[in-house]
């Protein structure tokens, strides 16, 4: 999502960044630019020639402050206007009024209101709230059935709906019920169609006026592009969406609806579905994602997914460990699978500032990913007594790890050996005035996403990066982990040379 129009907008960028002062003549060059971007998004038209209008006239009245380039200037200019064609600030549920609150889920039929009831009610449960799901689809096939499923896969209350009711009935009933259980927001699933019509907005407009929904959230495909912006802009018409929930959002769409929705309906996109777990729906950040779009990251959302992932006690006690070098390959795997809930290497890399444009340099991360594999396949293939001692693992532990986990004997040695290596490091590092030793290479890459250990999997440790193929830097404090280290090494083998 977004990927195309950011690798665009960094282009403009970076044009922009020679420049020694803003002029009217570079502006419009740059904007030319950005409208060819958004355009290519799929973002409507109208709301492209609006954007860049705005964003010229900011550019051109501002004043370029000292320490700060024209290029990061226009930057900041953009990110402003974007988190405004994005909603602003008003993206949180409004759900003061009447207890229980009631949310009225509506869309075409194949968008995706079923998953999405199903996800925000697993959300809203995280923050505290007591959701109850009713089914009132009693047209599609199954729909009732679906939404009773995901219900107890989420342990939610669920009102029992037949095929034979009346929707508006069902809605008056599931209200009073979810108030007799004392639950605190109610998520009605309605019926969608294969297009908008008459029959299906009274329906929905009788549901309104019988339970009278503080939010009424238009479910949209984010894969349809602005056919989504016309479908919310006729369901605004008849119901007065107050938001909208965008889905597939973790697929190639360009990001047109998302971008095009707010200033069509008025109605800001509120939740973004971003896989097809339960548990992958996030709240919509306009300022976060028009950081992601400009490439500037979005630090923020990755380290509340880092949070929900991990207790603050057991984030503490791991620390206490490393600090006293007793960091063990259980501490490892544990730490290995909390960073893989929090999603693939290429999105996180996408989170962190500066790393967006890198992945799509790297080329396939699969190898990566690969490799963490492996080494996950390695540990879980040790019993819990190896893991927490490593000296016990004799050759014959280390053929059958290696059976157990379809790798090599070797593949095994090397990981055991690494992580000696890295226990080493750990131990001078605690030591006051003493030199850190080198890391080795292969243990970056497999320790570097682990707190602490440098930074991503596979990348070699993010400062510096020292363990990425084919760029400069490396670790701080690590000697031979970068050119510079390198260089000096040379030198002073060239001076020997002369000596002799």
């Amino acid at each position: 999502m977004f990927e195309s129009l950011t690798d665009r907008l960094s282009g403009v960028f970076r044009n922009l960044s020679g420049r020694a002062q803003l002029t009217e003549s570079n502006i419009q060059d740059a904007l030319r630019e950005v409208r060819l971007a958004l355009l290519e998004a799929d973002v409507n038209f109208k709301i492209v020639k609006e954007f860049v209008d705005r964003v010229r006239e900011a550019a051109l009245g501002v004043q370029v402050m000292k320490g700060v380039t024209p290029a990061q200037q226009v930057i900041q200019v953009v990110h402003d206007e974007l988190v405004k064609l994005l909603g602003g600030d008003d993206t949180d549920l409004k759900l003061q009024g009447a207890q229980p609150a009631v949310i009225l889920m509506v869309g075409l039929q194949g968008s995706g209101k079923t998953t999405s009831s199903g996800k925000l009610a697993l959300l809203l449960r995280k923050q505290k709230m007591r959701p109850y799901l009713v089914p009132a689809d009693v047209y599609r096939p199954a729909a009732i059935d679906q939404l009773r499923t995901l219900a107890r896969q989420l342990d939610i209350p669920c009102f029992e709906s037949t095929p034979d009711m009346n929707p508006v009935d069902i809605a008056r009933a599931a209200v009073e019920d979810a108030r007799e259980k004392q639950c605190t927001v109610v998520l009605i699933d309605t019926a969608g169609r294969l297009h908008v019509d008459e029959p299906l907005m009274q329906e929905l407009v009788a549901i309104k006026d019988a339970v009278h929904p503080q939010e009424i959230l238009f479910v949209a495909d984010a894969m349809t592009g602005q056919d989504a912006v016309t479908v919310a802009e006729s369901f605004n018409n008849h119901l007065g969406i107050t938001g909208v929930v965008l889905t597939k959002m973790d697929g190639d769409a360009r990001g047109g609806a998302a971008l095009s929705i707010k200033s069509v309906t008025g109605a800001p996109v509120k939740f973004v579905g971003m896989g097809e777990k339960l548990s992958e729906m996030e709240v919509f950040h306009p300022d976060r994602v028009a950081g992601r779009i400009l490439g500037m990251g979005d630090v923020l959302t990755l380290l509340e997914k880092a949070q929900s992932e991990m207790e603050a006690e057991e984030a503490e006690a791991l620390a206490r460990k490393m600090q006293k070098a007793k960091f063990d390959l259980e501490d490892f795997r544990t730490q290995m699978r909390h960073m893989r809930k929090l999603g693939s290497l290429e999105s996180l890399m996408k989170m962190i500032p500066g790393l967006g444009g890198l992945a799509g340099k790297l080329g396939d991360m699969s190898g990566h990913e690969k490799e963490l594999n492996r080494t996950e396949a390695i540990l879980n293939s040790m019993t819990s007594q190896e893991r927490r001692n490593p000296d016990i693992i004799n050759g014959s532990r280390r053929a059958r790890i290696a059976r157990g986990s379809g790798t090599r004997v070797q593949d095994v040695n090397m990981l055991l050996r690494q992580f000696e290596q890295m226990k080493k490091m750990m131990q001078s590092m605690m030591q006051p005035n003493r030199h850190m030793p080198r890391v080795p290479q292969g243990m970056m890459n497999r320790l570097g996403g682990m707190p602490g250990l440098g930074g991503l999997p596979g990348m070699g440790g993010l400062p510096g990066m020292g363990g990425m193929p084919g760029l400069p830097g490396g670790v701080p404090g690590i000697p031979g982990s970068g050119k510079s280290a390198t260089k000096k090494k040379r030198d002073k083998q060239k001076r020997k040379n002369k000596k002799r």
